[in-house]
């Protein structure tokens, strides 16, 4: 090795070791914690530190009925390498699985303790012996780039420890932080503001996680929500919501009438009824990168006009992250909108997607890709790329609809167009027939294109080896193209 290399070899060590960063959080003296599960981590030869585990309900639907079930939760940052330790505290360990699958997280398990290890951020969920419900969700984070100081004054700061704040309203221009370690019980309102930022590692909930009462009473607010919304944007722009855990009593976050909004490595848990992840209403220029979404309802739901919101969706942007649907969508677009005065919702991109679960029973609402034209929407120039469901319970992989849903529409959408799913797989076989179907000759679909689309290891293709002439395509993919459709094509990968 000549001495170029050698010293490359010696700074690239270097960095390593000298960048590679830890940070753990304890629970705050009087919170509940989950004794399922015991949760270390350490960077590779040093002492092992101690990762609190919290509970957060989920909702699994048995005979028709939500059962309210309580699962775990763990957190941490770290740059560079480290270990992680699970010791599952209820009985023996049979089997464990590590999801999303495609991270390819090889396990080691000892009696009734599971080692891996982590070399980039990861939002995971360890299960143990097929239990999806009392699981524990491991969420790795980077560390922070921007934590502001508790001096500043710009910024409402929220340190370790249990904070009651009612229903928080936030001005332009302030920052809010929840650190690592914090609990913030209450609820957070952006409404007509610019240029604020919510950020921070700890959780922020509406539901009881604490075992003591409060010192400070929480203030009485004078402004009115639309929703129980744990976090409400409305009319707002330059908004950004990163890094910190929601437990909400039902929506997680709701984006309305706003521009120019981030909602990065956030995370969601929710079991109620109708209890949303992200429901954003007719906005524009909207990130949502690296969120753990998993809910009673649908994980991310992309409408026009409701209640006091109006106008179109577009340039919005779905990115790198984990959606898990204990009841009804992981994504829907589409049902709601302005039938007087007629929104079109379009240029969205989803990509890098891993789909957990999906559980629903009522036909209407299935369909991880759902897309469903209600009150004279047009749905148009949409693509999925890279999108992994791994298990579908009860539900359907794809539902493209034009449609008048009584209970919520006042008209039939006007159409789907331009809609392109690129590098789509699902392993499973409990899925049900996805559907594709159109309302009438004019408010139909048109132009849909399949690119490599993956059932369980076969790519499903119009010239896909051993197709009876006579078959369509989707036949084989479980997937009924019905009336008012136009223009389906599935292909085979391309270079």
């Amino acid at each position: 090795m000549n001495k170029t290399s050698f010293s490359l070899c010696l700074f690239l060590i270097f960095c390593q070791y000298t960048y590679a960063q830890l940070i753990t959080y304890s629970a705050p003296k009087g919170s509940i914690l989950n004794p399922d599960y015991t949760v270390k981590v350490r960077e590779a030869g040093k002492q092992w530190q101690s990762v609190h585990s919290y509970p957060a309900k989920v909702a699994e639907v048995v005979n028709n009925k939500n059962i309210i079930q309580t699962t775990s939760f763990a957190y941490f940052d770290f740059s560079g390498k480290v270990e992680v330790s699970v010791t599952y505290n209820k009985g023996p360990v049979k089997e464990v699985k590590i999801r999303p699958s495609s991270h390819g997280i090889v396990k080691s398990v000892k009696g009734n303790t599971i080692t891996f290890s982590l070399t980039e951020p990861r939002n995971l969920s360890v299960e143990v012996n097929g239990d999806i419900f009392h699981n524990l969700q491991l969420f790795a984070n980077p560390l922070e780039t921007t934590k502001p100081l508790p001096s500043d004054t710009s910024v409402v700061y929220y340190g370790p420890g249990i904070h009651y704040i009612g229903d928080l309203k936030i001005p332009s221009n302030k920052t809010v932080y929840i650190a690592g370690g914090a609990i913030v019980q209450g609820s957070l309102t952006i409404s007509k503001a610019e240029n604020v930022r919510i950020l921070g590692r700890g959780i922020l909930t509406q539901v009881a996680i604490a075992q003591i009462p409060s010192e400070n009473p929480a203030p009485k607010t004078s402004f009115r929500r639309t929703r129980n919304d744990e976090i409400t944007v409305e009319f707002s722009k330059n908004i950004e919501i990163n890094g910190f855990i929601v437990i909400p009593d039902k929506y997680s976050v709701l984006v309305g009438q706003s521009k120019d909004v981030t909602i990065s490595n956030f995370k969601s848990f929710s079991s109620g009824g109708n209890a949303d992840g992200l429901d954003i209403f007719s906005s524009t220029n909207v990130l949502i990168d690296r969120v753990f979404m998993r809910n009673a309802d649908d994980c991310i739901a992309i409408y026009g006009h409701r209640w006091a919101y109006y106008g179109d969706v577009k340039n919005l942007t779905v990115q790198n992250s984990v959606l898990w649907a204990d009841v009804a969508h992981p994504i829907q677009i589409g049902t709601h909108g302005n039938s007087k005065n007629p929104e079109t919702l379009g240029n969205m991109k989803f990509t890098n997607i891993d789909v957990l679960d999906q559980y629903e029973n009522q036909l209407d609402y299935q369909g991880c890709l759902s897309l469903n034209a209600g009150d004279s929407n047009l749905i148009r120039d949409i693509s999925f790329n890279d999108i992994r469901v791994e298990n579908i319970r009860k539900g359907q992989l794809v539902n493209m609809r034009v449609m008048f849903n009584r209970k919520y529409n006042t008209s039939a959408g006007r159409g789907i167009e331009n809609i392109y799913f690129k590098d789509i797989s699902y392993t499973g076989n409990q899925a049900n027939l996805s559907v594709i179907t159109g309302y009438d000759e004019t408010r139909g679909i048109r132009n849909i294109t399949f690119d490599n689309l993956i059932i369980n290891g076969k790519v499903i293709a119009d010239n896909m080896p051993g197709k009876p002439a006579w078959y369509k395509t989707g036949d084989l993919a479980n997937i009924l193209i019905g009336e008012h459709v136009e223009e389906v094509k599935f292909i085979s990968p391309t270079k």
